[in-house]
């Protein structure tokens, strides 16, 4: 019996069927196999969380559901990548195999580099696209810019009108948790779908965004501020140009209005959506690090720095940052909160990496796997250059300590981030309810929180410890061989893009820039 000739659309992180240029061109090839893969060295590694499933979980049913509209489900697959290819080859006769690029893991890197082995020993054409601004085999960052700037304007792919239905293809379940190994997920986190992803961007484009500027530094105000997109773009039931052209769009319409108009519409609509677009660039900014350089998920920047942490790893300090006990407040309610919803703005997520690399001298290839199961936004380009710079392995970034008493006593003034999270302080003085060490006896009586006994005593003196830190990287960082391969790192990895703010050593952007988060 002759096979059917089909195109195989594999859907990896980009569970979506808008802007989905993989999908729209296979269907003018012919007949589609929309294809899910449950990998199980992807989802029981290091790096992923059952909330993670949740959300690809809840995008792959809808996901399922438009595609099935069109005329053909998605079909889901347990298995191993290349398996389950071989499997589909001895089915149909498979013209095609077609996929959006990934940066992804070293998992996904070598699952990847096996299925282009595959496909040219068995003569189907691979075709990979790129969905966003990364760039891969990029011979200069000076043009980087420019290609982001090109991509982004191109005209958004539209799905197709229909997909033939192929007979006999076993759809497959859409497994549980348990199936695939994983334990039950217990977390508040954003649901996954690109519904959801829509009405996200509409909203903040609306309504919420009005103060985006001004708002998303604070646990306060962050949550509803900001876009909240960045678990969508990150698993991509939402595309990065169209996300860039919405916003534009929203943007030349606020600049049409007269200034009675702007007024009425409340907030600093301008000045947000500038400030949202810049972070859009950097999210690609920072994945194209790990594509150029994919070492960089396991080694420093600059290798200068190498056995500068590795022999000094604390565990009951780990675990108390972990745990949200480690005696800050502001530190633990940050931990606490992102346990319970996958998610921090941008300004924590920067205090608490800080706290663990300088405070407690962690390395950040120990904690990483621990953040970035804890991120349901987790982007492995974003989060390894992020950690690492937060952590002053890059050698081109100033180093960036926070204090966790002022970063609470500027952002949660009042202490009703850190009551909600830690109820132990509930009862604290406002005065003291980022340093609560400073009561004395009697006050930690009235108000019911003993020191070392209803709440830890902090586990490390702040001054102390981050002064030491600045000593031994500053150490490390005069030296001229680590001035050698900053440039090195400068000149492979360092932003071209021109800003009329002010500009640190080397020539790299504001602080400001360098901080920023795939929290969008």
């Amino acid at each position: 019996m002759e096979q059917q000739r089909v195109q195989i659309v594999w859907f990896k992180r980009d569970l979506r069927i808008h802007d989905h240029a993989p999908l729209a061109q296979a269907a003018q090839h012919g007949p589609v196999v929309p294809l899910y893969i449950v990998e199980p060295s992807v989802v029981r590694a290091l790096d992923f969380s059952p909330s993670h499933w949740t959300f690809i979980r809840c995008s792959l049913y809808e996901l399922r559901e438009q595609l099935g509209r069109l005329g053909q489900p998605l079909i889901v697959h347990v298995g191993e990548a290349v398996p389950v290819l071989e499997a589909l080859s001895q089915q149909f006769d498979v013209a095609d195999l077609w996929a959006h690029e990934e940066t992804g893991n070293a998992v996904t890197y070598v699952r990847d580099r096996a299925v282009r082995r595959w496909a040219r020993t068995k003569g189907i054409r691979l075709t990979e696209i790129p969905q966003h601004g990364v760039v891969r085999r990029l011979k200069s960052r000076d043009v980087w810019a420019r290609t982001w700037e090109s991509r982004m304007r191109e005209s958004v792919a539209q799905p197709p009108t229909s997909l033939h239905p192929i007979d006999d293809l076993v759809i497959g379940s859409i497994p549980e948790h348990h199936d695939i190994g994983l334990g039950s997920d217990t977390c508040e986190i954003q649901q996954g779908g690109e519904s959801q992803a829509h009405l996200l961007l509409d909203s903040f484009l609306q309504q919420r965004g009005a103060n985006y500027q001004r708002e998303m530094s604070s646990p306060l105000t962050a949550p509803d501020s900001c876009s909240r997109l960045s678990p969508h773009l990150a698993w991509g039931t939402i595309s990065m140009r169209h996300v860039v052209q919405t916003m534009r769009a929203r943007t030349q319409a606020i600049r049409l209005l007269t200034l009675e108009e702007r007024k009425a519409l409340g907030g600093s609509w301008l000045r947000s959506l500038s400030a949202f677009e810049a972070r859009l660039h950097w999210h690609c900014h920072f994945i194209q690090k790990l594509e150029d350089e994919p070492e960089i998920e396991f080694e420093n920047f600059v290798r200068s720095f190498n056995g500068l942490r590795e022999q000094e790893w604390n565990t009951d300090h780990y675990e108390a940052w972990c745990a949200g006990q480690t005696g800050f407040p502001m530190v633990d309610a940050c931990m606490r909160s992102l346990a319970t919803t996958g998610w921090l703005n941008f300004r924590m997520r920067a205090m608490i990496v800080s706290f663990a690399a300088y405070d407690l001298w962690l390395h950040w290839r120990d904690f990483g796997h621990f953040l970035a199961r804890q991120w349901l936004d987790y982007e492995p380009g974003i989060h390894y250059s992020q950690i690492q710079m937060q952590s002053g392995t890059t050698g081109i970034n100033t180093l960036r300590i926070y204090n966790p008493v002022k970063q609470g006593q500027e952002h949660d003034p009042d202490g009703v981030f850190v009551r909600r999270w830690v109820p132990e302080l509930a009862g604290v003085p406002t005065s003291f309810v980022h340093a609560p060490w400073l009561m004395t006896t009697e006050m930690q009586h009235t108000a019911g929180c003993q020191i070392g006994k209803n709440y830890p005593e902090p586990i490390v003196q702040h001054e102390a410890a981050v002064a030491r830190a600045r000593a031994r990287i500053g150490e490390i960082r005069r030296r001229q061989e680590t001035r050698s391969e900053a440039d090195a790192v400068q000149q492979r990895h360092g932003s071209r893009r021109k800003s009329s703010r002010s500009r640190g050593r080397r020539g790299q952007p504001s602080a400001s820039h360098n901080q920023l988060k795939l929290d969008l």
